[in-house]
């Protein structure tokens, strides 16, 4: 049956045509992108899985890159070491010279050999860096990016290369000292607190307790004073009263409970007391933890002696109430290890700076210690530099409400002990005399050890970051083979189903042309 108003030859022809067409532009697609999954419509599950093995890919240039950077790092290192190795022997080498029979000129040669090539280690030692790493000084590691490491549930890590220094440093010990004027972090005061002689709490270190209490030594009998073990502050003022005589003793920087049973004794038997025989006693076998004590033996007659009358004081400094100090952290550069201490409430207080501390840094961080401390009645304040470089900060310490204890004496910063370089122990490299050149020898085996030890430590660990490069370009490789055979186009398929599409399009389109005729052909039927 025909029919004008449905055209199903039409219809069939116009579907083919359209999946010649649908057909023919995804082959002109894969053809012209080289993809035959270009998109996530494509196929959703192989795009998807192809574009996280491509950013694994992107992220393992990039660790192929630090992986260079790190054999270069360390390749520097190195070969430095081994430099220093060298120059090390040929130091030896003249040392060895040297433990012959020699006159002074002849050693004096010697030693300026040496000395240049001290010089030579030190100036390759500074400049063995790379990228701003030198991997001779100092003691930290680094930390080498070699991996990123895909879990089965899709977590990544990375995974690096810890390569340690190796301190070749020539410089020598540097012991801490105290800051005077002038330099960075200098505290100070203009200030000044009133000092006070305070009685110690009893039984507190420094305290004198008496085993006689009726006020009288007896003829023969004896009396014990004992001096409580513990640490004794310049200033401490120990006294009491024997046989109508006032014996004190103050104490000075580095005495103990020992040294002031010692002048306490020697005052006693300096006073001359009537019916009194020399002092006595026992010092304690650790002064900061054990007692120490004074015997007193009467002889003769009795000996008054009243316990009322011992004293133990300490000097106390006070800051009286509505009164202010202000204390000056002065500008500059600080180094890592820098102390600096304030004395409140009967107590110090340290802060230790670290890298990039400025006095600013300083000034927060002692009144972080102080508030911590919970001072009665004490506020602390603290004005910033504004140029920590050049102006000094400033920490404000204000009694409010009673009298607070505040030691301005005791204000101490110190600049930050420094160790001693790797091969710190080449500065006294001296073979001046016979007894100098033998130490000499010793010496120069142990720095040798350590720069051997360095150039073998980066040998293995430029070897393995090398490694480690050549694993991960093969599996970049690898990885960029697996996405092109997942998401590459086969041109050569894709060329001949073009023509084939091609040769259908043509055919679709004259069946259309056909099917379209067919209700011409009906009107002939009206003729």
């Amino acid at each position: 049956m025909s029919s004008i108003l449905t055209n199903n030859s039409a219809m069939v022809a116009l579907q083919t045509l359209r999946g010649i067409n649908s057909n023919l532009e995804t082959v002109q697609s894969e053809i012209s992108t080289g993809k035959k999954v270009a998109t996530a419509k494509d196929n959703a599950a192989i795009w998807a899985i192809s574009t996280v093995m491509a950013t694994d890919v992107d992220s393992f240039n990039q660790i192929t890159d630090s992986l260079n950077k790190g054999s270069s790092t360390v390749g520097v290192a190195r070969a430095a070491s081994e430099q220093v190795t060298s120059l090390l022997q040929d130091m030896k080498n003249l040392i060895v010279s040297a433990q012959e029979d020699l006159n002074a000129d002849d050693r004096a040669k010697i030693q300026t050999d040496i000395d240049a090539k001290r010089t030579a280690i030190s100036n390759i030692v500074n400049a063995a860096q790379f990228n701003g790493q030198n991997l001779l000084q100092g003691d930290e590691s680094i930390s080498i990016l070699a991996s990123l490491d895909r879990g089965s549930d899709g977590s990544v890590s990375a995974t690096s290369i810890t390569v340690a220094r190796q301190d070749l440093q020539t410089s020598a010990a540097v012991d801490a000292a105290d800051k005077v004027s002038g330099d960075a972090g200098f505290v100070s005061t203009a200030d000044s607190a009133t000092d006070t002689n305070t009685d110690k709490v009893a039984s507190s270190a420094g305290t004198i307790a008496s085993d006689d209490s009726d006020g009288t030594i007896t003829d023969g009998a004896t009396t014990t004073l004992t001096i409580k073990g513990g640490a004794v502050a310049a200033g401490d003022v120990f006294a009491f009263t024997v046989g109508g005589e006032d014996i004190s003793v103050t104490a000075v920087d580095g005495d103990t409970t020992n040294t002031i049973a010692a002048k306490l004794r020697t005052a006693i038997d300096a006073a001359t007391v009537t019916n009194l025989d020399a002092a006595g006693g026992a010092d304690g076998a650790d002064a900061a933890t054990d007692d120490a004590t004074i015997t007193l033996i009467a002889n003769g007659g009795d000996v008054t002696f009243d316990d009322s009358t011992i004293s133990t004081t300490y000097v106390q400094s006070v800051i009286s109430d509505g009164d202010s100090a202000d204390i000056s952290i002065a500008g500059g550069t600080l180094a890592a290890g820098d102390t600096f201490t304030v004395s409140a409430g009967g107590n110090d207080y340290t802060y230790t700076a670290v890298d990039g501390d400025t006095n600013n840094d300083v000034a927060a961080g002692l009144k972080a210690l102080l508030d911590d401390a919970s001072i009665t009645d004490l506020n602390v304040t603290v004005s910033d530099a504004a140029d920590p470089a050049s102006d000094a900060a400033t920490l404000t310490l204000e009694a409010d409400g009673s009298d607070v204890e505040v030691n301005l004496t005791a204000l101490a910063s110190q600049d930050a002990a420094v160790a001693a370089g790797g091969l710190g122990a080449i500065a006294d490299l001296s073979v001046g005399t016979t007894e100098d050149a033998t130490a000499a020898l010793n010496t120069i085996e142990d720095l040798l050890d350590t720069a051997i030890n360095a150039a073998t430590a980066f040998g293995s660990a430029q070897t393995q970051i090398e490694g480690q490069g050549e694993f991960v370009q093969t599996l970049i490789d690898s990885m960029t083979a697996g996405i092109g055979a997942m998401v590459d186009a086969d041109i050569e398929a894709a060329s001949a189903k073009l023509q084939a599409l091609q040769v259908q399009q043509q055919l679709g389109v004259q069946a259309l042309s056909i099917a379209n005729s067919n209700p011409q052909t009906l009107l002939s039927l009206f003729r």
